[in-house]
C-alpha cells in the first residue's frame, strides 16, 4: 500500500509538471493608472505590425525596439479608454454594425465580403469589430477633450483666405514622413543637447540610405512612430505651421531637419507630392424618385414601377415632380417634387453619384439601386461654383481647425501621458 501511494503521488506530480509546462499563463506587463496591459496584448500588436511589414516588404528594427513602441501605443490607447469610461462614452452594437457596414460600402463590397476578406487576411472578425469600436470611442474622447482647447480668431481666417487667393486657389499636398526625438518633461539644457545629438545621428543614418520607416519605428516618439512615421497626405495649410514653413519648395525624398519645437527635434521626409487643387467646386442640380423595396414590395416590382414612371414622363402623360410628390419615399425631397437642389456630387452614396455623373443635362436615368433603395433620377444642370467668400472662409476655418486639432491632440496626449502613473514590468514582474 505504501508503494502504491508513492506511485500515485509520482504520477500526479508528473502530470502537474507536464500541465504547467504546456500552459502559458497571461500576465500583467504594464500598469497604467487604474488599468493594466497584458502580455498577450503586446504580443498581438507586435505580431500585427510584423505581419503587415512582411506583406509590405517593410524592414523592421529589433524586437526590443518594436516591443517598446507597441507598449507606448497600448499605454496611450489604455489611457484614452479610461477617460472614455469616466466620461461615459460608449458605442452600442447597432452603432458599431452601422459603422462596419459603411466601411464595407466605401470599399464597394458587402458586409459578407468584408468579413471574408478579414478572415482571409488571417484576422479574427470579432477582434476586428472590437478594434473598430475602440477607434470610435477614442476618436470621440479626443474630439470631446481637444475641441475646447481650440480657438480660432477672425484674423487667422482672413489671413489664410488671403494666402489662398494669392496662391491662385491652388493647394499642393504632401505625404510626409515624421520622426520626433522627444524631450522629457521639463527638459534641462543637457536633455536638449542629448536630443539634438540623437537627432543628428538619425539624420546621418537617413542620409546614408537607412530605411526611414525602420528608423521611425525604432527611434521616434511621435504619434505615428508605429506606422513608420507616415503622416499621410496633408494640405499645406492643414499641417503644423512649423512643418509648412520648411517644406515649401522642397521635392520628393528631401530630408528636412532637425527642427526644434517644444516637443523635441523633428525630422521630415517628403515621401510624395501630388498636383494642385483648384478651389472651385463642380455642383450638380438633380431630382429623384425613391422607391424602397420591402416585404410587401419586391426588388423587381420597385424597379418596374420606376420604369413605368420613366415611360410616362417621356410620353408626356406625367410630370416628374408630380410623380415624386406622390410616390417618392425620400421625405426631404418628395415635397419639393424630388428636387435635391445644388450639391457637391461627392455627398451622395457611390451608386447614386456614379449614375448621376453619367447623365447629360435633362437626361433621365434607368432605375438605379443604392443602399437606400431604387432611384429614378434626372440631372437638371451642372455648374462650376467659383467659391463664394463664405465658402472660402469655411474652407480656411476647416484647414486651421484641422491643423490646430492635430497639434492640440498631440499636446493633450503628451500631458495625459506625463500625468499618468505608468509602471512597466520586466519579464520577472519587477519594476522596469
Amino acid at each position: 500500500m505504501k508503494f502504491l501511494r508513492i506511485l500515485i503521488g509520482c504520477i500526479c506530480l508528473s502530470a502537474s509538471v507536464n500541465l504547467a509546462a504546456q500552459t502559458v499563463l497571461d500576465k500583467v506587463s504594464v500598469i497604467v493608472d487604474k488599468g493594466v496591459i497584458l502580455e498577450s496584448e503586446i504580443r498581438e500588436l507586435v505580431k500585427t505590425v510584423k505581419d503587415n511589414a512582411t506583406k509590405n516588404n517593410q524592414a523592421l528594427p529589433s524586437d526590443r525596439a518594436l516591443r517598446t513602441q507597441a507598449i507606448e501605443r497600448l499605454i496611450l490607447d489604455n489611457l484614452q479608454m479610461q477617460v472614455a469610461d469616466r466620461m461615459g462614452i460608449r458605442v452600442s452594437d447597432p452603432q458599431l454594425e452601422q459603422t462596419i457596414a459603411n466601411i464595407a460600402q466605401n470599399q464597394n463590397s458587402s458586409l459578407d465580403q468584408l468579413r471574408a476578406s478579414i478572415t482571409q487576411a488571417g484576422l479574427d472578425y470579432e477582434n476586428y469589430r472590437e478594434s473598430v469600436r475602440k477607434e470610435l470611442i477614442t476618436g470621440e474622447v479626443r474630439r470631446a477633450n481637444v475641441r475646447r482647447r481650440i480657438y480660432i480668431t477672425p484674423q487667422e481666417i482672413s489671413t489664410l483666405v488671403s494666402l489662398i487667393e494669392e496662391q491662385g486657389n491652388e493647394q499642393a499636398e504632401y505625404r510626409l514622413g515624421h520622426i520626433l526625438i522627444g524631450f522629457p518633461p521639463e527638459p534641462t539644457d543637457d536633455d536638449i543637447t542629448a536630443a539634438r545629438n540623437r537627432a543628428d545621428k538619425v539624420l546621418n543614418l537617413l542620409n546614408s540610405g537607412s530605411d526611414f520607416a525602420k528608423i521611425a519605428i525604432a527611434s521616434s516618439s511621435g504619434p505615428k512612430a508605429l506606422d513608420g512615421g507616415d503622416m499621410g497626405w496633408l494640405n499645406i495649410n492643414s499641417m503644423p505651421t512649423l512643418f509648412a514653413e520648411v517644406i515649401q519648395g522642397k521635392e520628393t525624398d528631401n530630408l528636412i531637419g532637425p527642427i526644434r519645437s517644444g516637443a523635441g527635434f523633428h525630422i521630415l521626409k517628403i515621401m510624395e507630392t501630388r498636383g494642385v487643387e483648384v478651389a472651385k467646386l463642380e455642383e450638380i442640380n438633380a431630382r429623384h424618385i425613391l422607391i424602397k423595396p420591402s416585404i410587401i414590395l419586391s426588388e423587381q416590382k420597385a424597379q418596374s414601377m420606376l420604369l413605368e414612371f420613366k415611360a410616362q414622363i417621356l410620353e408626356g402623360t406625367a410630370e416628374f415632380a408630380d410623380l415624386a410628390k406622390k410616390h417618392s419615399e425620400d421625405p426631404g425631397s418628395a415635397i419639393k417634387g424630388g428636387d435635391l437642389g445644388w450639391a457637391d456630387p461627392n455627398m451622395y452614396v457611390p451608386a447614386f453619384k456614379d449614375a448621376l455623373m453619367q447623365l447629360a443635362k435633362d437626361e433621365i436615368s434607368e432605375p438605379v439601386r443604392s443602399v437606400h433603395g431604387w432611384h429614378l433620377m434626372q440631372l437638371l444642370d451642372r455648374r462650376v461654383d467659383d467659391i463664394t467668400d463664405r465658402k472660402k472662409q469655411d474652407k480656411a476655418y476647416q484647414l486651421i481647425y484641422n491643423r490646430k486639432f492635430a497639434e492640440e491632440t498631440d499636446a493633450w496626449i503628451r500631458e495625459m501621458r506625463e500625468e499618468a502613473f505608468i509602471e512597466v514590468l520586466d519579464e520577472e514582474g519587477s519594476s522596469d
